[in-house]
């Protein structure tokens, strides 16, 4: 029996061939070429040709996996058509004298990096995005059909890589799960292969071997565990939780309209973590409440020039129309420090966890902020808007926030525009000093929402982006839990309400330690609802809820 271990992004558990996939070789071309305008032509002949294919994928990918697998690829036909990855093409072939596919190769590299170098793993995977991108305008230069795999029965696909334009154009049903040796599991292909239903493990190093083609093979996309030859014990084990699950997502089905109550009759809110209005479709079919957590600044990254207010406005409307009535919780801008964009230069620092961002970056610029509000005080007037503010670790800094939106609030009513007037205003707890001054913030502020990710970071000290930190980062270490229950108690002295929304929100095995610190609300990706759901309808806060926190020692 031999093991491949890699990195779980898919759940579930399946069986099968293994087919090795190795794509053609790179073409090659010239580095260098004598007419810049034909070179110039060559690219944007190109650059449209490729955005037309995408568009044509995406359509493909809303019939396969709904809007938001084909968010992806109009997410990729932006960047095919992004003006600054354009302008760094021109630059290459008018000024270096490089032919089409060299500019397209080497603009490609330079954003693929700086992506990789951002501090954010959501934006890290958007380096493999920008290659795949130039991957395809560099075929189309080179006159190169795109590569079709015609399989004739299914089998596990195992690649070095898979890009999300090659795993939406395979037979689905001839695809049991995906293994590839690198990638992440925050890529557009994970997301795809989770939209699409399908295991998927990234990172099982040692699988491409010529000897390993057509073996059988278990892979758990959960645990992201790979067996070759299992022995019967093992094949009995991995068999046995393969039917565990599929009767599992048959009882989650049944949960669907159900209430998010415990036995002994506490209730909590379940809602989710999402990115944008693509990601609706997604909590409306897992019966999500609501959304508990939109970050505001994707909006700023995925955008060359600064998104102006009716941009903003357009963006938080069509989250808040679609939800008729549910809340939607809308962070402020959290951009500065690793996630940089060019139309805002901000000077570099030494330590950007700890630096000019978020709500520090709002309060210095607050002609940037300003124009945030005043959209999302505007989209008000359209659904149920609560505000939360980031990074804030004293009550002066939510003061002046809440000074701004009153400020904001009065220009409004002087133009006779329509906006609710009593939008809650929201802190996240996500650093010791918003955790240990929660009894003064919660004298100020209209709710709370713990992100456990930064939490931890902020308190064990421990960068969460370094793999080489793995063993050091623990959001389950007393320390954190500590914090998330001395500001519960504190909050609710004051008869506010708290919440989670970072990814210790959906770890089931966290939710009974939730309900015992008395957590009002959990906002969990939209796959998540259910399971928690579920572990929410199995409880008895009575039972463990005194011995978990006597245990905790708070």
């Amino acid at each position: 029996m031999t093991t491949i271990q890699g990195h779980g992004a898919s759940a579930g558990v399946t069986c099968g061939p293994l087919y090795l996939f190795r794509r053609p070789p790179a073409p090659v071309y010239a580095d260098t070429a004598e007419d810049p305008g034909a070179e110039w032509a060559r690219f944007k002949s190109a650059q449209t040709r490729a955005s037309l294919q995408l568009a044509g994928l995406a359509r493909r990918a809303l019939r396969q996996g709904g809007q938001k697998a084909a968010d992806l690829f109009e997410t990729h036909q932006l960047l095919a058509e992004d003006l600054d990855f354009e302008d760094a093409v021109q630059r290459s072939i008018r000024l270096d004298g490089l032919t089409a596919e060299a500019a397209v190769n080497k603009s490609a590299e330079q954003f693929a990096r700086m992506f990789r170098e951002m501090d954010d793993a959501y934006m890290q995977a958007r380096g493999d995005d920008i290659l795949d991108v130039g991957r395809r305008i560099l075929r189309i230069l080179s006159g190169r059909a795109e590569g079709r795999l015609e399989l004739e029965w299914p089998v596990i696909l195992v690649s070095d890589e898979l890009a999300p334009s090659e795993t939406i154009q395979l037979d689905k049903s001839k695809i049991l799960a995906f293994v590839t040796e690198g990638g992440s599991a925050n890529s557009h292909t994970a997301i795809l292969a989770r939209t699409m239903g399908i295991p998927a493990v990234f990172g099982a190093e040692g699988l491409l071997r010529p000897e390993y083609e057509g073996q059988e093979a278990f892979v758990d996309g959960e645990t992201g565990q790979i067996v070759l030859d299992a022995d019967d014990e093992t094949r009995d084990a991995l068999l046995e939780k393969q039917q565990v699950q599929a009767r599992l997502a048959q009882l989650l089905r049944a949960l669907k309209g159900q209430p998010n109550r415990t036995l002994d009759g506490r209730e909590l809110e379940v809602v989710c973590n999402i990115s944008g209005p693509g990601d609706l479709p997604a909590v409306r079919a897992n019966d999500g409440g609501g959304v508990g957590l939109l970050r505001s600044e994707l909006l700023y990254l995925q955008s060359t020039v600064l998104p102006g207010e009716e941009e903003q406005l357009d963006f938080y409307r069509s989250v808040l129309e679609p939800l008729h009535g549910q809340r939607a919780v809308i962070r402020t801008l959290d951009i500065g420090a690793d996630k940089q964009v060019d139309y805002l230069p901000l000077p570099a620092e030494e330590n950007p966890a700890l630096g000019m961002r978020a709500v520090r970056l709002c309060l210095t610029r607050p002609d940037l902020f300003r124009v945030q509000l005043r959209a999302l005080y505007r989209a008000s007037a359209y659904g149920n808007l609560a505000i939360l503010f980031p990074m804030v670790s004293s009550p002066w800094e939510f003061t002046a926030c809440r000074a701004l939106c009153e400020q904001v609030q009065r220009e409004l009513t002087q133009e006779g525009v329509a906006f609710c007037r009593d939008v809650p205003l929201g802190v996240m707890i996500e650093t010791p000093a918003a955790a240990m001054m929660s009894e003064e913030l919660a004298q100020v502020a209209d709710f709370f929402s713990v992100g456990t990710n930064d939490l931890t970071q902020y308190t064990l000290a421990c960068d969460r982006q370094s793999g080489q930190l793995d063993q050091f980062y623990d959001p389950h270490h007393p320390a954190v839990l500590r914090m998330i229950r001395r500001a519960a108690k504190a909050i609710h002295r004051h008869g506010k309400w708290i919440g989670i929304c970072g990814e210790l929100a959906g770890d089931v095995q966290m939710t009974e330690l939730f309900v015992a610190m008395g957590i009002d609300e959990l906002s969990v990706s939209p796959s998540q609802v259910l399971p928690v759901r579920n572990t929410l309808r199995s409880l008895d806060s009575r039972v463990n809820g005194p011995r978990l926190l006597e245990e905790l020692g708070e």
